[in-house]
């Protein structure tokens, strides 16, 4: 595993003493589980790894995985250090926490509790499962997971190994699946949930995140690769030659990373908006540069079209008019030959339309969209409370 994704001791030692204990814990208001930066770090600064990390999985179950890929706009936008400096790296604190805690085999068990003869299917092995799990074998609850891939983790398995080892979502959630409460059935899809009511399952959460990949409507996209399809099997594209990425979000980041760690001579992003509108993080976009991925903004792709055995794209220039819309700028088409991969990384969107239906629960990117993985935790957890609460008023 890499080392280089956790922060170096001094580096974490640092990042302790600039925390300064504030008494309002914005970070812990802005947290979306709950989580308090504010007292996790005054534990590590004590040398308390161990009381750090049960604050941290008392209330996040992915507390290592949310460490390492967390964005900026939590507990470090709210972190008021920055009006001293700069804002502490608290995701990246606690990931070393979480780390550390691994490697010194803390373990945090789960409580056992008596079964209240409820029992809950989810669909989908995500980070809104998890959260929903979480909450819910602690009051009683039986939990059976359907997951149609072979492995748990949802989208986080699409995360490029460089940002996210995949051993570290295994493990993570190996807690939760050694519970006697919980079951888990992979390889599995569930299609027609109404049908487990009617089997023994009291309620259904249905977090199967976003199945559908966003198009364009060009002529010549089936000659592209989705994300979801390269990033699952990288390797399976590996090339020396030139690799396009359509996009301009995390994911295209993630694909463009990935394209280029697997040996791409030259890997260009095509983003129709501009520099300053990608949605990446600054080490995102610090990455990007060391990794010498050209980015292509205002440009919109019109046409893919295979020659020979290279892909070339047709590209107009784009910009925004007076009202802020984005436009095409007239004549500035341009023909870019000689790629070997295209990749449409556009984001997602779910696959079906939500059903009103009774005791069947929506969460996680399915029910909101395109989400973090810790607001897809805060999600379930929600829904999962949202169960106790119906199936007790039902009583």
């Amino acid at each position: 595993m890499k080392d280089d994704i956790y922060l170096t001791a001094s580096q974490f030692d640092a990042e302790l003493e600039r925390c300064l204990n504030c008494p309002t814990k914005p970070c812990l208001k802005a947290c979306p589980v709950s989580c308090s930066p504010c007292d996790f770090i005054a534990h590590a600064k004590q040398k308390n790894i161990s009381e750090a990390a049960k604050i941290i999985a008392a209330q996040n179950p992915l507390g290592e995985t949310c460490g390492l890929i967390c964005p900026n706009k939590f507990c470090v936008r709210a972190c008021l250090r920055q009006y001293k400096d700069s804002p502490i790296r608290i995701p990246a604190v606690q990931a070393e926490i979480m780390r550390r805690a691994r490697l010194q085999k803390l373990f945090f068990p789960l409580p056992i509790v008596s079964l209240n003869n409820k029992k809950i299917a989810i669909i989908g092995a995500g980070p809104a499962a998890l959260g929903a799990i979480s909450v819910l074998i602690r009051q009683g609850f039986s939990v059976t997971i359907f997951e149609k891939e072979a492995s748990v983790g949802g989208a986080l398995n699409l995360i490029p190994q460089a940002r996210l080892p995949h051993e570290i979502i295994a493990y993570e959630w190996q807690k939760f699946l050694s519970h006697p409460a919980v079951s888990l059935q992979t390889k599995t899809e569930v299609t027609d949930w109404s049908v487990l009511l009617k089997q023994e399952f009291d309620a259904v959460i249905v977090t199967s995140g976003e199945q559908k990949s966003r198009t364009l409507g060009i002529e010549g996209e089936n000659l592209a690769l989705n994300y979801a399809q390269y990033l699952k099997n990288p390797q399976n594209f590996a090339t020396d030659k030139s690799v396009a990425v359509i996009g301009g979000g995390e994911v295209a980041a993630d694909c463009a990373l990935t394209a280029a760690t697997f040996g791409a001579k030259q890997v260009e992003m095509f983003v129709r908006r501009r520099l300053s509108d990608m949605r990446v993080t600054e080490q995102e976009r610090e990455s990007l540069l060391k990794n010498r991925v050209n980015i292509t903004a205002l440009t919109r792709i019109t046409k893919i079209e295979k020659q020979s055995d290279t892909l070339t794209l047709y590209t107009c220039k784009t910009q925004f008019n007076e009202e802020g819309r984005l436009i095409d700028v007239p004549h500035s088409e341009i023909v870019r030959k000689g790629f070997s991969h295209v990749i449409l990384a556009l984001g997602s969107t779910r696959d079906r339309e939500l059903v009103e239906i009774e005791r069947i629960f929506y969460a996680g990117d399915f029910a909101t969209g395109s989400s973090t993985a810790v607001e897809a935790i805060a999600s379930g957890k929600q829904v999962a409370d949202e169960i106790i609460q119906s199936l007790s008023d039902a009583r």
